[in-house]
């Protein structure tokens, strides 16, 4: 077998990358991930640029962001256009605040019910359920 860094297959790509070979062709179909020239008669090999590729784009969906997203970061990859990732990851923080404070409103509704439905007891209308069907 060729132990090769530079010359994985497809499963010993994803081995590497820590995904599944689906997970690889999904990515060459969104155009994440460039897909090799098969020669002929052989079968298509990877390297360790693309085991760091996808490690990015794994990295990248961690912090919340969405495949386009990632796309348009892996565009901005050489490194000179900070300034619009930062853009990007500043649309992403706003995002994630946004999504903070409505777990925390979530949070205080449902800890309000919560107490509620403990300070009630016997046949009485349980506050929780009530709630939901205003």
């Amino acid at each position: 077998m060729n132990t090769d860094p530079d010359s994985l297959t497809i499963g010993a790509f994803a081995k590497a990358a820590g995904v599944n070979v689906e997970t690889i062709r999904f990515y060459q179909l969104k155009g994440l991930l460039p897909t090799p020239d098969r020669p002929y008669g052989s079968i298509r090999r990877y390297g360790s640029a693309d085991v760091a590729r996808v490690k990015f784009v794994k990295a990248a969906q961690r912090l919340g962001f969405s495949l386009d997203e990632i796309g348009q970061l892996l565009k901005l990859e050489d490194g000179t256009h900070c300034s619009e990732a930062a853009e990007l990851a500043a649309l992403r923080l706003d995002d994630v605040r946004t999504k903070l404070s409505d777990l925390r409103r979530i949070e205080a509704a449902l800890s309000t019910l919560v107490a509620e439905c403990h300070a009630h007891q016997g046949n009485v209308s349980c506050p929780l359920i009530a709630a939901l069907h205003c």
